[in-house]
């Protein structure tokens, strides 16, 4: 059933959306670019290539940042959803189905990362001011 006053509204969700995603990201992305030596340690606890620490801090934290100005929205939001895709299935769900509280976060994360994947940034977006496309 559409309801065309609340799809009117869906700009100002979809920036509600990327501001909320862009700080969550870039609040957990920028500790691991300022202390990658604990966080190094950490991955590979977790069985990943220490790099890997690196590599999550810089998409966590610069993904997030383009998610919250809307730009480039579609493929930071890919990249991070592919990210808390891989810390889900690698990580937070193995052993837990059970436990949401041990995964709720990074299923949320993808869940919502992927959505602005299909939808883009919308209109109050630098996509959209910049590429003048459906954004």
């Amino acid at each position: 059933m559409r309801i065309p006053k609340l799809e009117k509204l869906l700009p100002l969700a979809l920036l509600l959306l990327r501001l909320a995603l862009g700080i969550v990201f870039a609040y957990h992305g920028l500790p691991k670019l300022r202390d990658p030596q604990d966080w190094t340690q950490s991955f590979v606890h977790m069985g990943f290539p220490g790099y890997f620490a690196y590599i999550a801090g810089a998409v966590e934290t610069l993904g997030g940042l383009l998610l919250a100005i809307g730009l480039c929205t579609r493929l930071a939001g890919l990249l991070l959803a592919g990210e808390m895709t891989i810390a889900l299935l690698r990580v937070d769900l193995p052993g837990s189905l059970l436990k949401v509280r041990n995964y709720e976060l990074s299923m949320l994360l993808a869940a919502a990362s992927f959505v602005l994947v299909v939808t883009g940034a919308g209109s109050l977006s630098l996509d959209r001011a910049l590429f003048r496309s459906k954004a």
